[in-house]
């Protein structure tokens, strides 16, 4: 084996890694509640997928990092555009909010948008299954699914399942690992 080529792979492993590394961050200051505005939040996340305007006259604002992103930070800012949370709700306990009956658009306010390359409508059944990627407590990659009334537009249930256990004909048998 060639010694100049050997000795490179352990620095292009190292550059791999770090640029990967690079993907998961904000690409910007740190964001601090109270501290920060919502120029800040711009200048970190970009532009919003989605926005509500709050009663307050504050706003929420929605960002995944999809489609194979783990992470959909949901951002709140007050009357003045300063910053008042920014969390990951891409997590279990968001996903418990999700309950029978709620709206499409009360599940978009509790999650952000789904991949829409992952909707799916099951004539049969009139329903229709919107898809989020995230990261479960176990460190393994997984889709978390509200399941809809096609027609009425109202949550029937929610499933979770990883992504080696929602693989068809074996392919789930390679083990992933991710990170919140």
């Amino acid at each position: 084996m060639n010694p100049l080529a050997h000795g490179l792979k352990p620095l292009l492993t190292s550059l791999a890694a770090l640029a990967l590394g690079a993907c998961a961050q904000f690409g910007g200051p740190p964001l601090e509640p109270g501290v920060s505005t919502l120029a800040d939040l711009q200048r970190s996340l970009g532009t919003p997928a989605m926005r509500w305007r709050e009663t307050d006259g504050g706003e929420q604002l929605a960002y995944p990092r999809g489609p194979m992103g783990v992470h959909t930070w949901m951002a709140r800012t007050d009357a003045g555009g300063r910053l008042v949370s920014i969390d990951n709700v891409m997590q279990p306990r968001y996903f418990a909010r999700i309950q029978a009956g709620m709206s499409q658009d009360e599940v978009l306010r509790v999650l952000g948008p789904s991949y829409p390359g992952w909707t799916i409508y099951f004539k049969a059944r009139d329903e229709l299954v919107w898809e989020w990627r995230y990261c479960d407590d176990w460190a393994e990659p997984a889709r978390f699914s509200v399941l809809f009334d096609a027609t009425s537009g109202k949550v029937r249930t929610t499933i979770s399942l990883t992504e080696r256990q929602s693989l068809p004909f074996g392919r789930g048998d390679r083990r992933e690992w991710c990170g919140r």
